[in-house]
């Protein structure tokens, strides 16, 4: 197991992550942040946070999606308990930034840009992930937003631990056996 980002090291790349989002959506009037069940929203719940820290706003359209259903492998996997979507805003011709904590093939990002679109048509999506495994892509999915790059090959994998789930902030690299 490698250690990726430490607690400290995470809280920089959270605040850095934060304030690209406050640069180039300003004052988040036309913006809405989305995280996505179940991982993401940790990541999502301290961005939307630290922006509103960051911009004095009290209130920034900041929703949570389940894509349980969405997912091309639904019936492949276990049965898995559906997360509560909750998205109470209009997204219709709004800039929305989907927040998920780790990129590997894309397929997540598809599953969730399909969910959302039952929620109304954005003006634009972009993509914030915490940790870009850039070299394993199945779909052609960017992130606009990076919070660290890693390079992996399929026997590793990379686990997000976020104090309010597993009691610390750390993200490790770990060696599937």
């Amino acid at each position: 197991m490698k250690t990726l980002l430490n607690k400290d090291q995470l809280n920089i790349t959270l605040q850095r992550l934060a304030h690209q989002l406050v640069e180039n959506h300003l004052s988040f009037k036309d913006t809405a942040i989305i995280g996505i069940q179940p991982r993401g929203i940790y990541l999502s719940d301290r961005i939307a946070h630290m922006v509103r820290n960051i911009t004095g706003q009290k209130r920034i359209d900041y929703g949570r999606l389940d894509i349980t259903f969405y997912r091309d492998d639904v019936q492949s996997r276990d049965i898995q308990v559906p997360s509560d979507t909750d998205i109470a805003f209009s997204i219709e011709n709004k800039s929305v930034i989907l927040i998920d904590d780790v990129l590997h093939t894309g397929r997540t990002i598809r599953s969730a840009m399909d969910a959302l679109i039952d929620y109304g048509r954005p003006k634009n999506v972009e993509l914030l992930v915490l940790v870009d495994r850039r070299f394993s892509r199945e779909l052609p999915i960017q992130p606009d937003y990076v919070g660290h790059t890693v390079d992996t090959i399929l026997t590793q994998k990379v686990k997000v631990y976020w104090k309010e789930k597993d009691g610390k902030d750390e993200v490790v690299l770990i060696d599937k056996v």
